[in-house]
């Protein structure tokens, strides 16, 4: 493993993400600040409990997981697909770097940059929220395996991106409105039961589930569920990604 490969193409990353910090750290951090201040505050004075957490806690996971999986996929697709579009992706494919070692690359500088932005998310919540994280050493493992994950959809995207437009696609307009069906802001028990078996196809539904059952040991489903959902989520796009390197079409 070209460790040094490695530490370049996640340092090149850095240096990028640092010169915008303003859309890349301030922005989601004000808009899941609004999103505490207008659902755990408005609703959570009228919502007090949800089973048996209160209301303005019971959304935090959801918050932070909608953080990870939008920020872990823009930050994972916007990196590739950059090197297509300024045509320095040839001199990453000619450099005597395996393609292993290139994706671990970018996927690292992505889970990096997401763990900066919702650790400083999750921190915040704190303001807002008082609330104890009952397996705090889950909760951390749960977090980085979805960065990875989301992260590992985010370098499919961007392979497969042709412009900005078709970049901002997954994370806005199909991954934002997945995790807000999926159970963020409320129980699926709420729903009928027509809609609580409509919500079961829905992949991010797991995800959040679990997540939720590493802060407060409760969820809408048991913690083996969700990660034999994560899991799969990853075996698949690993299986995407290696397809794509092996057929090496949509690399320039």
């Amino acid at each position: 493993m070209n460790l040094r490969a490695i530490a370049t193409i996640i340092d090149h990353e850095m240096i990028r993400f640092y010169r915008t910090l303003g859309g890349s750290i301030i922005t989601p951090i004000l808009t899941t600040s609004l999103y505490f201040i207008v659902f755990g505050g408005a609703l959570g004075s009228r919502i007090n409990t949800m089973g048996e957490v209160p209301y303005d806690a019971f959304i935090v996971p959801g918050m932070l997981m909608l953080s990870i999986a939008t920020q872990s996929t823009a930050n994972s697709a916007f990196g590739i697909f950059f090197q297509k579009f300024t045509g320095t992706i040839y001199e990453l494919l000619s450099a005597p770097i395996s393609n292993i070692e290139l994706v671990v690359g970018f996927l690292c500088a992505a889970i990096i940059k997401t763990v900066m932005t919702a650790s400083i998310i999750l921190l915040i919540s704190f303001l807002f929220v008082d609330y104890t994280i009952i397996h705090p050493f889950a909760m951390v493992a749960y977090f980085l395996l979805s960065c990875f994950a989301f992260s590992l959809l985010g370098f499919i995207v961007g392979i497969y991106s042709k412009s900005f437009d078709q970049l901002q696609i997954t994370p806005n307009l199909v991954l934002t409105p997945l995790i807000l069906l999926g159970g963020s802001l409320y129980s699926i028990e709420l729903l009928p039961d027509f809609w609580q078996q409509i919500a079961l196809f829905n992949p991010i539904f797991y995800l959040i589930s679990g997540f939720r059952w590493c802060f407060f040991g409760v969820s809408d489903l048991g913690i083996l569920h969700s990660l034999i959902a994560i899991c799969v989520f990853i075996l698949i796009c690993s299986c995407v990604m290696a397809y794509i390197f092996k057929k090496g079409k949509h690399l320039n």
